[in-house]
Order: C-alpha cells, then structure tokens, then sequence
C-alpha cells in the first residue's frame, strides 16, 4: 500500500487462493504475452524453472512472448521475439493476431501502450502490507500485515480501502 514494488519475499503470497485464481485466469486466458525488457529480464530468469501441478508454468512458459526493447539484440531465449520498430504498430498487429494478449509492469511500455490507446484493461493488485522502506513513505521497522475492516467504491474509480494492523 505505501508503493513500494521491490523486496516481495517478505510481503507476497503466491499461494492466496483469490490471487491464484486471478492469476490463472489471466494467463490461462491469455494467448500471448508482450513486456518490457525489465520484466522480461526478471521474468526469464524466475519461470522457466518453475513447476506446478496445475500446469501454469508450463502454459506461462509457452505462451509466445514480445520484447519492446532499445538495448536487447535478438534472437531472444525463452520463446521470445524481440520488437523492431515501432512498439505501437507492433502491437496492433498482434492485437490482430491473438485474441488475448497480457503485459506485465507499469513502465515505458505500459506507458507507451496506453498513449496510442492499444489498453482495453488494467489489473492492479493491491497487497495489504505496509513495507515502509522508502524515504517519503511511512515507515516502519518491519513489513505490517494488514487486515481488510472494509471497502467503498465510487463512480470515479476510486477505492477506498480501511485496513488495521493484523
């Protein structure tokens, strides 16, 4: 909650029932995967090592994958294709391509994608930890678990979510 996006270990649980399912929707639904090269750097080096008895590791790691990158140089491991050109017109042609495309992080290419308008939606997970380690944040000595006590949403989008310490 203070946006704080690194040190997951100590806050994140990939074996939450609700986040599994929503997970597996989205990549089992998904029949192509575009990222940046940050997360294609961090990805390919945490999936293809990965196993699971619901066989979503193995789908993750076959889907087809497109890298918009300045610095990469294909060809690329990992069932990856490395974007030349331009991202935008890229994009369009792969939105034509595949019925079902997901993009991971909120960077250049996210930003880049949704200035040509090639977003239909974004999933924004908020994890109730308060990890307190950045200097204009609140601060803690440790991560806090928080337990959800309620949640409003209003027509503009807004979530107001009211948490205590667990």
């Amino acid at each position: 909650l203070d946006g704080a996006f690194d040190q997951m270990e100590q806050w994140f649980d990939d074996n939450e029932p609700d986040l599994v399912r929503h997970s597996d929707e989205l990549v089992f639904g998904a029949d192509a995967v575009l990222l940046g090269r940050e997360s294609y750097d961090f990805f390919r080096e945490y999936w293809p090592a990965q196993t699971d008895d619901r066989g979503f590791a193995a789908h993750y790691n076959a889907l087809p994958k497109y890298v918009a990158s300045t610095t990469l140089t294909g060809p690329l491991d990992w069932n990856a294709t490395l974007i030349e050109g331009d991202v935008a017109e890229t994009a369009r042609g792969l939105r034509d391509q595949y019925a079902s495309i997901i993009s991971h992080g909120y960077g250049k290419l996210a930003a880049a994608l949704v200035d040509a308008g090639l977003v239909d939606e974004i999933h924004a997970g908020i994890h109730p930890f308060l990890v307190g380690n950045a200097e204009d944040r609140l601060r803690s000595p440790h991560p806090v678990g928080l337990k959800l006590l309620g949640v409003e949403t209003y027509d503009s989008g807004i979530i107001a979510a009211r948490y205590a310490p667990r």
